[in-house]
């Protein structure tokens, strides 16, 4: 997924990173837990799609996040 710089809509960008850390340890914890539910039959099937918050951590990237422009990550942006 591609995304443009707004001061420099020339500019693209590959799955910049928008995933804070606070928000990707969340992330892991809920994952986790779905996925820990799921396999003890707790709750059903959906449990496994424990495994998008999971990867959205890993990766830092999350693709909603860019869709709506949102940044939860503190990274500075370089001028």
């Amino acid at each position: 997924m591609y995304s443009t710089d707004p001061i420099n809509p020339s500019k693209v960008h590959l799955m910049t990173r928008n995933v804070g850390s606070v928000d990707r340890i969340l992330r892991v914890v809920i994952g986790l837990t779905l996925i820990v539910l799921a396999a003890t039959g707790t709750v059903g099937w959906w449990g496994y799609l424990g495994v998008l918050p999971l990867v959205t951590a890993a990766m830092g990237w999350c693709p909603p996040y860019a869709l709506f422009g949102w940044n939860t990550c503190g990274m500075k942006k370089a001028n």
